[in-house]
């Protein structure tokens, strides 16, 4: 090996390095499976200053088939190059990262089936079970679901039909439902670009829905494409119905 290509190498080494301090850090939450050759390739690309699109997609692989959600993934990969001095990660990176993880998805047999993979969120049949312990509760109580708790629906859904676009917009709107809702909350992710919250009803409602609004915007900023997410977000409040019954029907008509 010449001493030009020790240099590149000892380059990449340390962008991996920092690379993956600050991942950790920040974003990943098991440090002990963020290493993977994937990472290696795709910072020996970029320090090289080499098209990134063929390591990206292998380490969307990488990251679906060890079970990483796509928005770790993303919010990882973001690191990458920040910690290599771009401002942010180039869209055509994101893409490849996203196509490599549904790639990577299609052999997984094991994905729970009341979780979203896409938003990390809930499915609709997740929904549905939780708002069976919601009534089941408020029989027991005497209290009336109707007047204490309600559907938080937020669509920022656009037209398109690239898949990396659509896995993109839903990691990106679940990150967003999780940093204003935070635990307790049932989520559901009901078709492309629509989510749900089971929220209570109350003084909070309205400065939940506010602080929603402006993570959407956020995150979407973040991804840094106009054409991800609707903006503004559309967002309402959907009435729960007298039964359990009326509300598993009311989301099955919220999906699409």
């Amino acid at each position: 090996m010449n001493d030009q290509s020790q240099a590149a190498g000892s380059a990449s080494a340390a962008l991996l390095h920092r690379w993956e301090s600050a991942s950790i850090d920040r974003v990943w939450l098991r440090p002990g499976d963020w290493y993977t050759p994937a990472t290696e390739a795709l910072a020996e690309a970029l320090e090289a200053r080499l098209d990134t699109t063929p390591a990206a997609f292998r380490l969307g692989q990488a990251r679906s088939a060890a079970g990483v959600g796509i928005t770790e993934a993303i919010d990882d990969m973001a690191v990458l190059f920040k910690a290599a001095g771009f401002e942010a990660a180039p869209i055509r990176a994101i893409r490849a990262l996203c196509e490599g993880w549904t790639a990577g998805g299609e052999t997984l047999t094991d994905v729970p089936t009341m979780t979203d993979a896409e938003s990390g969120l809930g499915t609709p049949e997740y929904l549905v079970q939780r708002l069976a312990e919601v009534y089941g509760s408020a029989s027991r109580m005497g209290q009336r679901v109707t007047s204490t708790h309600a559907l938080v629906v937020v669509d920022v859904s656009v037209e398109s039909s690239d898949p990396w676009q659509r896995i993109a917009r839903n990691a990106a709107a679940g990150e967003a439902l999780r940093r204003t809702y935070g635990e307790g909350h049932p989520m559901a992710r009901m078709g492309d670009g629509l989510y749900a919250v089971l929220v209570e009803r109350g003084s909070a409602l309205g400065t939940g829905i506010a602080l929603l609004r402006d993570q959407m915007t956020e995150r979407a900023q973040a991804i840094e494409d106009a054409n991800l997410m609707r903006q503004p977000p559309r967002v309402w409040i959907e009435s729960l119905p007298d039964t359990h019954a009326f509300a598993s029907e009311l989301v099955e008509s919220l999906q699409r």
